[in-house]
């Protein structure tokens, strides 16, 4: 028999839901990380001199993120008042111009 419950919505990946818009470039104050958060649901991740030092998906639920490393490895965020607090990380929106 087929039920036809409706299943709970999920967040699209990399998406802006809820209150917050992740999409963007996320920059440590000293600028020695920063973060690209894609409209696909990727990320890449620069550090120093060394552009892509991590890269894979991530995954937006309210105010809440979910990275899966493309090493396998997870982390998650948090964006609050704008900023976005990654692990021990402290980001800041980069402003387009």
């Amino acid at each position: 028999m087929v039920s036809n419950q409706s299943r709970p919505r999920q967040e699209a990946a990399g998406r802006r839901t809820g209150a917050v818009d992740a999409v963007g470039m996320w920059v440590t104050a000293d600028g020695h990380i920063r973060q690209e958060l894609l409209p696909d649901g990727r990320y890449d991740e620069a550090r120093g001199t060394r552009s892509s030092a991590y890269t894979g998906r991530y995954t937006v639920t309210g105010s809440h993120l979910d990275y899966v490393d493309d090493s396998g490895f997870t982390a998650t965020g948090d964006i609050r008042d704008g900023v976005l607090f990654h692990e021990h990380l402290v980001l800041y929106k980069e402003q387009q111009t």
